[in-house]
């Protein structure tokens, strides 16, 4: 059972700690509650994680507000760094075979899949595994409680993919390697971007930014960026575009010519769906260049729904596919990705503020509010930090 008030003065971190605190999401949009839960020793095929910082993700917010569902109460986050405080005798190498140990700062995939089906063996999309499940997606009263980003520690679990970081890394520039940036690589690569492609992105938060820094490295000739909010639009030259577009201001049919003029002759070779909102899909088709390429990356939730034309999809000769979600390689890439990028890209800017646990309501109204582009939570924050 959990204790609700926690009152156990701060204390230095062990692997051996009876108990670790977490930041409980009760039930959609109720404030969230410090509660303390047992921490037990590691199986031999799991790794315990001491959280050093977790980020708010647009899932996270779209989960606390209701919009999909999501076991509760449950301790939300996926985008998280951590470090190693136990490690199972069967646990040996990370992602690219380098031997993990007690104290490595790393990251994880978002996801576990312990099993070994047709889906992720044979057509290898592990994403999409029947018995995948995914941190900040279960109930913190089923044992072993600390499954989520928004709490002391983590568990990770058999199938989880560890990734070792490397020391220059800050941790801000590595929280959003495991969701924002590997789902962008994933992305990018299902777009086929490359030397001398023109790229239009719908939506320049997290994701779209990285997805602009990344087409820019991919060798995109031409990089246009479209959203509503000023701060947003101001932020993503630095990060790779070479024109921003302002929907609230631009109508449609603007926008459109917009994109035909920038991404001349014919429009663009590929086009991003990144904003979340419905109606961009047909939208983003129409800047589209004959044979071009669209993928919606964005619309995560159940209900997403727009109108389509198939006759102008097949007369165009167009490509349109969904990607959500990552293989454990694009992890790799992404850090490979950041780790080239990060002298050219302000990536540790992204962000861009920092909250303790206790502090987790109002990280989460400033992340809702977009008065914070990735709000973070440091759990540790009150307390001693260690190395």
């Amino acid at each position: 059972m959990a204790n609700r008030n926690p009152t156990r003065p701060p204390a230095a971190d062990s692997p051996d700690r009876a108990t670790g605190r977490a930041a409980v999401y009760p039930a959609p949009q109720r404030p969230f509650e410090i509660r303390e839960y047992p921490l037990r020793p590691v199986k031999p095929d799991e790794a315990l994680a001491r959280v050093r910082m977790a980020t708010i993700c647009r899932s996270d917010l779209h989960s606390y507000h209701g919009l999909r569902p999501n076991p509760c109460p449950g301790i939300l986050g996926h985008e998280i760094v951590g470090t190693i405080a136990q490690l199972g005798d069967e646990v040996g190498c990370d992602l690219r075979g380098e031997r993990l140990r007690v104290g490595d700062r790393v990251t994880w995939t978002m996801f576990f899949h312990p099993d070994h089906s047709y889906v992720s063996e044979i057509l290898d999309l592990p994403q999409k595994s029947p018995g995948l499940r995914k941190y900040g997606h279960d109930r913190v009263e089923d044992e072993p409680h600390f499954l989520g980003g928004f709490a002391e520690y983590c568990y990770l679990l058999p199938g989880t993919g560890i990734l070792r970081l490397p020391d220059a890394l800050t941790d801000e520039e590595a929280a959003p390697l495991n969701c924002g940036v590997a789902t962008m690589i994933a992305v990018t690569e299902a777009a086929g971007i490359g030397l001398g492609d023109t790229v239009v992105i719908q939506g320049l938060g997290l994701l779209g930014l990285y997805g602009c820094a990344i087409a820019k490295s991919r060798g995109a000739r031409r990089v246009v960026g479209i959203d509503a909010v000023p701060s947003r639009l101001a932020r993503a030259t630095a990060f790779g575009a070479d024109i921003v577009l302002n929907a609230a201001v631009l109508s449609p049919e603007a926008l459109v010519a917009a994109v035909k003029v920038e991404c001349a002759p014919v429009g663009a070779d590929a086009g991003i769906e990144v904003c979340g909102v419905p109606e961009a899909v047909p939208l983003g088709l129409r800047m589209l260049r004959p044979g071009g390429r669209y993928i919606i990356g964005g619309l995560v939730n159940p209900g997403s729904t727009f109108h389509l034309d198939g006759n102008e999809i097949l007369r165009g000769l167009l490509a349109l596919r969904g990607v959500h979600n990552y293989h454990p390689r694009h992890l790799v890439q992404a850090l490979d990705f950041v780790v080239a990028n990060r002298d050219r890209f302000p990536f540790g800017e992204l962000v861009d503020a920092r909250f303790a646990l206790d502090e987790i309501d109002e990280a989460f109204a400033r992340a809702a509010d977009h008065s914070a582009l990735r709000a973070a939570v440091v759990p540790w924050a009150t307390r001693q930090p260690s190395a």
